[in-house]
């Protein structure tokens, strides 16, 4: 499902914004997007969390539920 890949690609680009953080006290988003409290950022700090949370229900999907070809037995 497409809603499936974006929301995991934008989990992805928010994990690589957090280990800069944690790792180099640099903020990617907030640096290109004008700080932390910028309309921009928080815009996109909203989606990386929304990702998130829609992530959450890829863990309790069987795999024809996720597109996913069932396996021969």
């Amino acid at each position: 499902m497409i809603i499936d890949k974006i929301a995991l690609l934008l989990a992805i680009i928010g994990a690589l914004n957090w280990g800069g953080i944690g790792l180099f006290g640099f903020d990617t988003v907030a640096f290109l997007c004008g700080g932390q409290m910028a309309v921009l950022s928080r815009v996109i700090y909203a989606l990386v969390g929304l990702a998130g949370l829609w992530c959450i229900t890829l863990l309790f999907r069987s795999g024809e539920e996720a597109g996913q070809e069932p396996h021969a037995a």
